[in-house]
């Protein structure tokens, strides 16, 4: 580990791109139905293959699985449903070897309530480790203030032996930390010190916005959902804390950070990652290209509006560029899968690949979630007994207070829900889609998985993984790919997404289509079809017209000019 290398003035992270392991789901190497260390060993050659250049995991910690993982219950051990610690420093070691770069998640805006520290805080109000959480007194019979959880229910649990509430802004398992105590931020070093010098190369940082609360803790505004958020999104502390995160640990390290951020924009993450000696993070990952089917969260769903994705996409693309990185994906953990919204499961070949394209090809450091390199789908589970996760039962009980019936949140949830995104993966059509030699696995697998799988993409050329790796192929040897401007074409177009880069005298035209219908494409002004290079395509024989074509069925190219 190189001491004193500032972590601002590397670039690495540009260039690599990031496959996401969410542990549980991911491969059984011991035979107890469940994901682990030895199953993700078993795999790397397989995400090496992939042309990716690190993994991240989500959580590997000790935890009670109440947020399978984003509940911890002890920051410096490994889960014993996934290892030890030693199989996890033989897994950074295999990384290492094989030239891909580890990093952990991060999760330190709240703890799990069987952690040790808030156990013993809720021992006394003196205890010493009381004030590490956020512990109030109501006013009378009701809590301290009006905050929702974000995970739908209210924000405060009340502790009869302490006469207190305490804050959790998301399940009542997951109390939060209390940031302003010096004494918590010291705790959040020396954790990541701790993995830091096993080897890991990077956080990316959960909810990392939320860690500074408004003093006084105020009533919010009064909405039914994650009410309070103005006075913890952005808090009046972070840029404080996460400088001095920086300065103290991370900036001793070659390593790097993507912080996650809901509700946020290109203008107030400029604030976290503009390059330079302010800079606090790398990267920051934003929901706003997730929300072209829904209003703020997948559970409120409008009709798909790629305008509304274009928007999104061209906005962090035009105001970062010059200024600070673009870290992008379609999918992860808290995500359906994307073909289920954004693409078509008729044309999931064709529209996965389109997908993948869309973005790849944007000037960004992209994250590929486990299964989306296959076009793996949405589950769909019909009951609700049938989910695991904790905020698809919230938001069911929420949705059943305003008055919806149980068939109607049914069928939200198997559009929305997150388990959409944790069944298995589907590593071919043998029993349990040979994600475990368990009788069962821990979870439900998607009985597509007889023809989803990674073995039979392996045998076809044409697969959407191969298209990947082609395509993550492309963007290394490309500098125009990663590094290169961008403008958007067609803006007014509900069908298209076309856009163009363009780097040390070289262009390259990207053309999009989100429908299944034929579309009348013509090249953009200044652009000669006839002269470019068709570098990227989904279609075996694209034909082209003059200066322009017919779309197929969610059909992409990529051309490049000199």
């Amino acid at each position: 580990m190189e001491s004193g290398v500032m972590l601002m003035n590397n670039t690495w992270y540009k260039d690599m791109a990031v496959y996401q392991i969410w542990p549980r789901s991911f491969c059984d190497g011991n035979g107890d139905g469940i994901g682990d260390i030895k199953g993700i060993i078993s795999k790397l050659d397989y995400i090496k293959s992939l042309n990716v250049d690190a993994i991240w995991f989500s959580p590997l910690y000790k935890s009670p699985n109440k947020d399978y993982g984003y509940d911890i219950a002890d920051y410096k051990s490994i889960s014993e449903d996934y290892g030890t610690l030693d199989d996890f420093k033989t897994l950074v070691a295999e990384a290492h070897s094989r030239g891909l770069k580890v990093i952990m998640d991060l999760v330190i805006n709240h703890t799990s309530d069987q952690h040790n520290w808030f156990i013993e805080s809720k021992k006394s109000k003196d205890n010493p480790y009381h004030d590490y959480y956020i512990w109030r007194k109501g006013k009378g019979k009701r809590p301290p203030n009006n905050w929702k959880a974000t995970f739908p229910g209210p924000a405060w649990e009340y502790n009869e032996h302490l006469k207190e509430y305490y804050l959790h802004l998301f399940a009542i398992e997951q109390p939060d930390l209390n940031m302003d105590n010096p004494k918590v931020r010291e705790e959040i070093k020396d954790i990541m010190r701790f993995w830091l010098d096993i080897g890991v190369d990077g956080f990316r940082e959960d909810v990392i916005t939320f860690i500074s609360k408004k003093e006084g803790l105020p009533n919010g505004f009064p909405i039914p959902a994650a009410c309070g958020m103005e006075h913890y999104k952005n808090g009046p502390h972070i840029h404080e804390y996460l400088s001095e995160f920086k300065n103290d640990v991370l900036s001793k390290y070659d390593c790097f950070t993507v912080g996650e951020a809901p509700m946020m924009t290109p203008e107030i993450a400029l604030k976290y990652i503009t390059e330079g000696k302010n800079q606090e993070l790398n990267m920051m990952f934003n929901f706003q290209h997730m929300e072209a089917d829904c209003f703020m969260m997948t559970w409120i769903r409008i009709p798909f509006n790629l305008k509304k994705l274009k928007k999104a996409f061209s906005s962090w693309q035009t105001e970062l560029y010059g200024k600070a990185w673009n870290a992008i994906y379609i999918e992860n953990h808290d995500q359906p899968r994307v073909i289920s919204r954004y693409g078509s499961e008729e044309y999931r070949v064709e529209s996965g690949k389109m997908l993948a394209t869309m973005y790849i090809c944007q000037s960004c450091t992209p994250f590929i979630y486990q299964g989306q390199e296959i076009g793996m789908t949405n589950i769909r589970l019909p009951e609700l007994d049938m989910y695991e996760d904790v905020f698809t039962k919230n938001n069911y009980k929420m949705f059943k207070k305003l008055g919806f019936s149980h068939e109607k949140i049914m069928e939200i949830a198997k559009y929305a829900s997150r388990d959409n995104a944790r069944t298995p993966v589907q590593w071919n059509a043998e029993k349990n889609a040979g994600f475990t030699t368990a009788d069962k696995a821990w979870f439900h697998i998607n009985p597509n998985y007889t023809e989803i799988n990674v073995e039979a993409a392996e045998k076809d050329e044409d697969s959407i993984l191969n298209y990947y790796r082609a395509l993550l192929k492309f963007r290394k040897e490309n500098p125009i790919v990663i590094y290169g401007d961008y403008k958007e074409h067609c803006k007014n177009s509900s069908e298209l997404y076309v856009y163009e880069r363009n780097y040390e005298g070289k262009r390259m035209l990207v053309i999009n289509s989100f429908t299944d219908k034929k579309v009348d494409f013509t090249a953009p002004e200044g652009f000669d079809l006839s002269k470019g290079k068709l570098v990227m395509t989904n279609y075996k024989y694209p034909a082209t017209s003059y200066n322009g074509f017919k779309t197929k069925p969610y059909e992409t190219r990529v051309y490049m000019f000199d």
